[in-house]
């Protein structure tokens, strides 16, 4: 263990305690004990200390406990002589740092309520994001689940030059890695030259800018923490699963680029408790023998062109990189990104011309592999500002492939020409948008490379059920005007097809238990008339999942025995939900709410609650982040029912549940709705209205409260009485 390293650590481990404590006795002094403190928008407090200690910082006054036991941590200053070379002092000292920071940051948020946007995206005057809500966790931390990104750098200070940074950080992204950003060195900031060199930065891109201080840093470690907690199934204080959690399963490391101070060391020593090693651009001490890191855990002077590739292997993260023939940069983290019109070499559909998107099965011998037309003007045949008519048309022939497979691969092309640097696609079908910026057309991006990254997407993807593939690319008014009429029969018989399944018709139910990885006895069963409560798959979607992977989550379920037509209980999917679950749960039911419901994880879309005053039932979307009737905010709700157990009264289901048929179906329905939030109301307006006139209420969306209203059963009851809401004359719900 280095001397200098240790020595260094700790002294900045002890500058930060101080200051925290400065900091905690000056806003006691002016606010009180019982000033109320924390995080924007979650259920994990201050979720380092929360997740390490057990402790539950809610007030100004929980801080004391906290600062003591960095006092504790807090290892004496190396000797000068007979220094003992343990690492253990140092990761102490590192640990006490996190604790002071969170109490630091935290009191910042109380001192100063806008330093931070509270959001995913930048602001024209802020680019600072602060800490993530659980709303960003649970759409964000998946991810880190399921793959889709292995694991984050957390970037320390700033790059030689910003097209150093550039390349860094797209090197980063590529690799599908999220990017924590903060710290300055020489008066410069890392996010700060991305914005620049005129890069996109926030959540939606991966590149996230947490604080202008190194003691933002424990925004990105806390988010860590919120992961294993959250997706890990950990209780709170058990912290030595907690940092093996992290070392095995969220693959991230430490990048300081200038000059490294005490507070930095402490800082990366405390990064390595969670088994996230420190790759430095400039000739620090090593510490390269294996112990808390999987491979080294300090290795320093690497060279900038090497650096993001030095830290993958000393981190031992095996990274999975799309080849794909585009002559721009590609992967996931490029999906949020957005062209806007300063930015705009071209664009087609968003209403201004014409596009349609299409999938269509063929005979084997009709599809050439690999053919890709472009039929009209290319791009290099229009000027900038341009606007083009565009009619995608991806022509699919397969021993196994089946019909209802083709909305799932038209589903695809939204993602993956999303995946694109320097494109954006929005919606799908006829009502899709792409634009496609000047940077990518400078890069030599044509309409010819869509159809080859489709082509190479889809195999690597979905080859399974499929064995050619062509894409045809029209770009003529009249030839992209005649398609969209022959999507649009094709939407119609799909549609139908979907449709017109029925729970009762079918006999084969399908199983997703991506989830049980944070959620151990959760088990959802997916059937034609009830979607997954995540709002990622529906019945057709899981048919196809289990064809492309049949040991993946998705298995086919026996629906057996009919045990209670009212309420959707089968003796098959009993029998699957008790061994699957291992166990936990022996029974639930599809169509109620109140007597034995399906079981809910983290990752619903909405939560549904009962409100006995009003006869009815509430339900709240996750992105609406306050006050609901019944008495709990989303965050609240999902970390009350959300852990896998059937909660009577609550429940979790997908939007587009809302307007199923069989949307608690054993307690009467749709009828049953009294409130949701107004933005949820907007998002199913047109479903809803159609819905609500099948059941003989065609004006149900106005009898409907939201927040407008009221966020109290008090305040919605006279409102659900003067519109004559169909809920208050109908049988006890309980």
């Amino acid at each position: 263990m280095s001397k200098i390293i240790a020595s260094a650590a700790i002294r900045g481990a002890r500058k930060i305690v101080d200051r925290a404590e400065k900091k905690w006795q000056q806003a006691l002094d002016r606010w009180g004990a019982n000033e109320p403190v924390g995080f924007p928008n979650t259920a994990y407090y201050l979720p380092i200390i929360y997740g390490i200690l057990g402790l539950k910082v809610e007030k100004l006054a929980d801080m004391e406990q906290v600062l003591h036991k960095c006092k504790l941590l807090l290892p004496p200053p190396v000797k000068a002589t007979c220094h003992l070379p343990y690492l253990a002092p140092a990761l102490d000292a590192g640990m006490a740092t996190f604790f002071a920071e969170e109490i630091i940051e935290a009191i910042k948020y109380l001192e100063q309520p806008d330093s931070y946007t509270k959001q995913e995206d930048v602001t024209d005057s802020n680019i600072w994001l602060g800490a993530a809500d659980d709303v960003i966790l649970r759409k964000r931390g998946v991810e880190f689940v399921d793959g889709t990104a292995p694991g984050f750098a957390a970037i320390l200070g700033a790059a030689p030059t910003k097209e150093i940074a550039v390349k860094i950080a797209q090197e980063l992204q590529q690799k599908n890695l999220y990017v924590f950003m903060c710290a300055e060195h020489d008066g410069k900031r890392f996010s700060e030259q991305l914005l620049a060199a005129v890069v996109q930065i926030g959540w939606p891109v991966r590149l996230v800018s947490f604080g202008p201080e190194v003691s933002a840093v424990v925004f990105a470690i806390g988010f860590a923490t919120r992961v294993a907690l959250s997706f890990g199934g950990i209780e709170p204080g058990d912290y030595r699963k907690i940092l093996i959690y992290n070392k095995d399963r969220v693959f991230s490391f430490v990048l300081p680029l200038g000059y490294v101070t005490d507070e930095w060391y402490a800082n990366a020593l405390g990064c390595v408790n969670w088994g996230f090693p420190i790759i430095a651009d400039t000739p620090i001490p090593e510490i390269l023998p294996i112990g808390i890191c999987t491979n080294e855990h300090v290795v320093s002077n690497v060279p900038h062109d090497k650096i993001v590739a030095k830290a993958v292997e000393v981190r031992g993260l095996k990274v999975t990189v799309t080849e794909v023939p585009v002559p721009v940069a590609y992967g996931p983290a490029f999906e949020g990104e957005r062209v806007r019109k300063e930015d705009l070499y071209l664009e087609c559909g968003g209403g201004r011309t014409p596009m349609v998107e299409l999938v269509i099965t063929r005979p084997m011998n009709a599809i050439e592999d690999g053919k890709i037309e472009v039929l009209g003007p290319e791009i290099t045949d229009v000027s900038a500002g341009a606007k083009l008519p565009l009619a995608i048309v991806v022509e699919v022939a397969g021993r196994t492939m089946q019909e209802d497979y083709e909305p799932i691969l038209e589903r695809q092309v939204h993602h993956f020409i999303n995946y694109a640097q320097g494109l954006m696609h929005v919606g799908q079908r006829d009502i899709a948008w792409v634009r496609i910026s000047k940077a990518a057309v400078d890069k030599g991006f044509k309409f010819h490379h869509l159809g080859a990254l489709l082509h190479a997407k889809l195999h690597q993807d979905f080859g399974r059920i499929f064995d050619k593939v062509q894409v045809k690319i029209f770009t003529k008014e009249n030839d992209v005007r005649a398609l969209a009429d022959q999507a649009r029969m094709a939407y119609r018989e799909r549609d139908a097809r979907i449709e017109g399944m029925t729970d009762e018709t079918t006999e084969t139910y399908y199983s997703c238990t991506l989830c049980q990885s944070f959620a151990p006895s959760h088990v959802c069963i997916v059937s034609p008339e009830r979607s997954g409560l995540c709002g990622s798959y529906n019945w057709m979607d899981c048919k196809a999942a289990y064809e492309i992977n049949p040991t993946g989550p998705n298995q086919p379920v026996d629906k057996g025995e009919c045990l209670n037509a009212k309420y959707g209980q089968w003796q098959g999917v009993n029998e699957f939900v008790f061994q699957a679950s291992r166990q936990k749960i022996e029974r639930y039911n599809f169509y109620t709410i109140i007597n034995d419901p399906m079981t809910t994880c983290g990752c619903c879309e909405c939560i549904a609650a009962v409100l006995p005053l009003c006869n009815g039932v509430m339900t709240v979307n996750r992105e609406y982040a306050e006050m609901t009737p019944c008495g709990m905010k989303f965050t609240t709700l999902a970390g009350t029912i959300g852990g896998g157990i059937t909660t009577p009264g609550f429940i979790g289901h997908s939007k587009f549940n809302i307007c199923q048929k069989k949307f608690l179906a054993g307690d009467g329905g749709l009828k049953r709705v009294v409130w949701m939030p107004k933005m949820l109301k907007e998002m199913i307006a047109g479903r809803l209205q159609a819905r609500a006139k099948e059941i003989g209420v065609p004006g149900l969306l106005e009898m409907i409260a939201d927040e407008t209203v009221g966020v109290t059963e008090e305040e919605i009851l006279p409102f659900l009485e003067e519109r004559g809401h169909p809920a208050l004359t109908m049988e006890s719900i309980m």
